[in-house]
């Protein structure tokens, strides 16, 4: 006993002289300075009542004895401004280092900072904060950080920052900074990070950018900067990262640029020259990206072992693929980017040295010969893109087989021979279109459970048609071949498909009616065969050729795309009950009986219950509905059982989109809104109750953007769920561009329209609580208000979906075809970037007319396969309005390409996307 006594009181006697902060408190005026913070801000947490100890609030760091305030973190707390006198206030507090106020909805100006004698780190980043910077950050002594990023700031870049000019950080990207990059920066010594992307910027680089002799990072990326890029920047040690794309820079590439320099990005610039011989070849060096700019002459062959991206594509180059590029063993180069040159002779097989390579991409060059069965060594290769070359001969099985080849890309060369009777389980895309492929797709195509999208179109194939894959969902093309006999009822079985094409073929016999049960289908290309007798009744979606046939159109009315039958019904009730009684001892009893019932309906392909003529049944169970909105005319308006009355009429359907299904509801009043029917499928919501559900659509119905569709309302049913939306007449932008009303939009239309659902995208990315992408953007997810003005719909999918519970491929959660970006098919993730290019496609749309997929063609690999001759690629009902109007088409042709870039790092972010769009006016 008495030695337990003792080790106790020990340990009270270390506490005591090791930890003196249990007993040290701040002092008074810390503690009442702190008191009045929480009274100008509503903090959670932050109660002197409650919590005595500030330094025990959320946010607020002390030092390690709790006597004084070192950090205040207010991020991401909603803040719309900040209160007049809390800066002051903050500035008594000596010993403060950090303030951070991102990730708010801060407006206004930036307010002025007095005191703040130890004030290292300011971050104001990701708010709305807008208007000139002149002085306001003059009077600090410590200053070392900056963050003004993602905001409205306008204006000259700020000079005075701190009169002890002691400033390392300095971030000021995602603003609309103006002007020349001033001189007087370069008297901040102490630099080691200056981020300027995404601005305004003009003129060139100060030619004495080299005098910051402790600069790691210079990033001048999405300005208008243009002039020679300063040879001083070689004598720069220290520097690690130099990114300067998407500006206009002329010139050579300075000698020794890369000679301390890990990551090199200038493309999409005007450089000219060649590429320096040593430019690859520094030990240190890990990213190169040269491309989209008018260098000559050809790649350098000594590549450094370090170097894991090379990026080159879209030049002048010319000469051969180097062919010892990893001639050392543990090269590292894991993605080679050479497209779009002029690049002859064969592809090296030497190439097969490089073993950790992911992406290989040679497409659009002058390549001929064989294609090397040695590239079937590169056992990590994922991406294999060789299209639009000169290639013949067969294809190696050897490269068909590689374990982890997600997309092999082999169209518009002259391949000939049969397709390899073995494939790759990892292919999501196989394009062997445009070669000379002859005998029949092999059978085992059918087990290849990740193929999204299929394209055999002009070859010369023929035989039987497999099986394909039950989770083919983008494109089946097998267009232009030499296919006989009936078409294959097989296809009824692709639910999930959107666009099959067998057009130019030599099919006969009668369209198969299952192929009504196709729900996802958007075209159907049946033109030029030998087909007959009466159209089934495709869903008014769905855009079906048969022109070239003997095939008669039909007068009936739409049946149900996919009738279930009684005994189906029946074994939903045997499901349920069953489901109830495992789950009879479980809190979340209804939550699971919501998941199992709307998987069970996605397994017969998420059709609704019809009932024969004069049979009348119940509607669905409702199980949980709640009005979202504060306005008092909806509010009074919208009756939820009518609006569940209108989605059991197929009549009352006016949009199918990839995910939702709009019907037009009429209300008791004469109001009239959409209820959108989520199409769950196997993307059911990942929510572990109805409440989430229901939080996650309240928080998106508190948005307030004129660019926006905000929720309504919205009803869970024990087979669907169904969010409200106001009533828009004019549909969908695909609707008026694509449809009826084709060629009605004159350009300042188009023009307000691609502002405007810039304005919507750039507002959900800059969310203050983290940014709100869509799963399908599509110009059918963009609703129209009048001709000018834009409502990006489809919002709650990004919060309700969740891609990683699809037991599909991942393009099942990751929008139509023609719209989706190629990064996707292997990085497997919804990001900011890909919505650009969404947008960008979008964009193309506005420009030329035309929809996202032509006659097979994506509308992207359209427009660059014409990008020479823009008399082609604008639409003429437009464009030769006036020679201003082509003007302005040209430069947000422009804006496009950069949008859809292949590479995800070189898109802009939305908010300069805007800017460029506002700028081109």
């Amino acid at each position: 006993m008495n030695m337990l006594r003792y080790e106790y009181t020990t340990t009270l006697l270390l506490l005591f002289l090791f930890c003196p902060m249990v007993l040290s408190l701040l002092s008074q005026n810390q503690t009442n300075t702190m008191t009045t913070l929480s009274n100008l801000l509503s903090i959670p947490g932050w109660n002197i009542t409650i919590q005595s100890n500030p330094c025990t609030w959320k946010g607020v760091t002390c030092d390690l004895t709790n006597s004084s305030v070192i950090m205040i973190d207010v991020s991401k707390n909603q803040l719309s401004s900040i209160p007049d006198g809390f800066i002051s206030a903050c500035g008594k507090i000596e010993s403060l280092k950090l303030l951070n106020f991102s990730g708010n909805v801060l407006s206004g100006f930036l307010p002025p900072f007095h005191g703040f004698p130890e004030l290292e780190t300011l971050d104001m980043s990701f708010n709305n904060l807008s208007g000139n910077i002149s002085m306001q950050l003059d009077g600090m002594v410590s200053l070392k950080s900056l963050d003004l990023s993602y905001n409205n700031f306008i204006g000259k870049i700020p000079t005075k920052l701190g009169s002890s000019m002691v400033l390392e950080e300095l971030v000021l990207s995602n603003n609309s900074f103006q002007g020349t990059i001033p001189d007087q920066i370069l008297s901040y010594k102490n630099l080691t990070m200056i981020d300027f992307k995404s601005n305004n910027l003009s003129g060139s680089i100060p030619l004495d950018i080299g005098n910051l002799s402790r600069l790691k990072t210079l990033s001048l990326s999405s300005n208008s900067l243009g002039g020679k890029i300063p040879m001083s920047l070689v004598n720069i040690t220290t520097l690690v990262r130099f990114a300067a794309n998407l500006n206009s820079f002329t010139g050579a590439i300075p000698l020794g640029i890369t000679k301390f320099l890990s990551y090199l990005d200038l493309s999409y610039n005007d450089l000219s020259g060649s590429i320096p011989e040593g430019l690859l070849s520094p030990s240190q060096i890990v990213l190169v990206d040269l491309s989209n700019n008018m260098l000559k002459g050809p790649v350098p062959r000594n590549i450094s072992p370090s170097l894991v991206r090379l990026r080159l594509g879209e030049n002048f180059l010319t000469g051969e693929v180097p062919s010892g590029t990893c001639g050392e063993a543990g090269h590292g180069l894991t993605y080679m980017e050479l497209e779009k040159n002029n690049l002859t002779g064969l592809i090296p097989p030497g190439l097969s040295s490089c073993k950790k390579l992911a992406l290989l991409n040679l497409a659009d060059n002058q390549l001929t010969g064989a294609l090397p069965p040695e590239l079937g060594n590169l056992s990590n290769l994922q991406v294999l893109k060789l299209q639009m070359n000169k290639l013949n001969g067969t294809i190696p099985i050897q490269i068909s087989q590689l374990q982890q080849l997600s997309t092999l890309n082999l169209s518009l060369n002259s391949l000939h021979g049969p397709i390899p009777s073995e494939m790759s389980n990892s292919l999501v895309l196989l394009d062997l279109q445009g070669n000379n492929l002859n005998g029949s797709i092999p059978s085992s195509i059918g087990n290849l459970g990740k193929l999204m999208e299929v394209q055999l179109g002009e070859n010369k194939l023929s035989g039987d048609i497999p099986k394909m894959p039950l989770n083919l969902q983008i494109a089946l093309n097998l267009s232009s071949n030499q296919f006989s006999g009936a078409i294959p009822s097989s296809f009824a079985d692709l639910v999930n498909l959107e666009i099959l094409d067998l057009s130019n073929n030599s099919f006969s016999g009668e369209i198969p009616p299952s192929l009504t049960k196709m729900v996802a289908l958007t075209q159907l290309q049946l033109s030029n065969n030998h087909l007959s007798g009466v159209l089934p009744a495709f869903g008014s979606y769905v855009k079906v050729d048969i022109g070239g046939n003997n095939v008669r159109n039909s007068s009936n009315v739409s049946p149900d795309n996919c009738p279930r039958t009684k005994e189906k019904g029946k074994s939903v009730v045997a499901a349920v009950l069953i489901a109830i009684a495992a789950a009879i001892f479980l809190v979340g009893m209804v939550t699971l009986l919501v998941v199992l019932i709307s998987r069970h309906y996605c397994k017969v392909n998420d059709e609704r219950v019809q009932s024969s003529e004069g049979e009348n049944l119940d509607l669905p169970q409702v199980l949980q509905s709640n009005l979202l909105t504060p306005n008092g005319i909806h509010r009074s308006n919208i009756d939820l059982s009518k609006a569940m009355e209108a989605v059991a009429e197929t009549s009352n359907v006016t949009l199918k989109t990839k995910f939702s299904t709009y019907y037009k509801a009429v209300m008791p009043s004469g109001s009239i809104y959409f209820a959108k029917k989520l199409n769950w499928c196997d993307k059911v919501f990942p929510v572990s109750s109805l409440d989430k559900f229901g939080k996650e659509l309240d928080a998106l119905a508190k948005l307030n953007n004129s660019n926006v569709m905000i929720p309504l309302g919205y009803i869970v049913s024990t087979n669907n769920a169904y969010t409200l939306y106001e009533f828009l007449s004019n549909g969908s932008l695909f609707d008026i561009l694509h449809g009826s009303m084709e060629n009605s939009l004159d350009w300042a239309s188009r023009y307000s329209i691609a502002v405007g659902v810039a304005q919507g995208m750039s507002f959900l990315h800059g969310f203050s609580s983290g940014p709100i992408l869509l799963l399908d953007l599509s110009s059918k997810s963009i609703m129209l208000k009048s001709l000018k003005e834009p409502l990006v719909g489809d919002i709650e999918h990004y919060k309700l979906i969740d891609p990683s519970k699809s037991t599909g491929s991942f393009s099942a959660v990751a929008g139509s075809v023609g719209y989706i970006p190629p990064e996707y098919a292997y990085t497997m993730r919804v990001t900011m970037a890909g919505n650009v290019y969404s947008f960008g496609v979008i964009l193309l749309e506005l420009l030329t007319g035309r929809p996202a997929v032509t006659e097979g063609t994506e509308l992207v690999k359209w427009v660059l396969r014409n990008s020479r001759n823009h008399d082609i690629i604008l639409d003429l009902n437009v464009s030769r309005t006036s020679q201003a109007v082509r003007n302005q088409m040209l430069a947000i042709l422009e804006i496009a390409l950069v949008c859809v870039s292949s590479s995800s790092d070189t898109r802009p972010k939305m908010k300069t996307v805007l800017r460029m769009l506002l700028n081109a006016r």
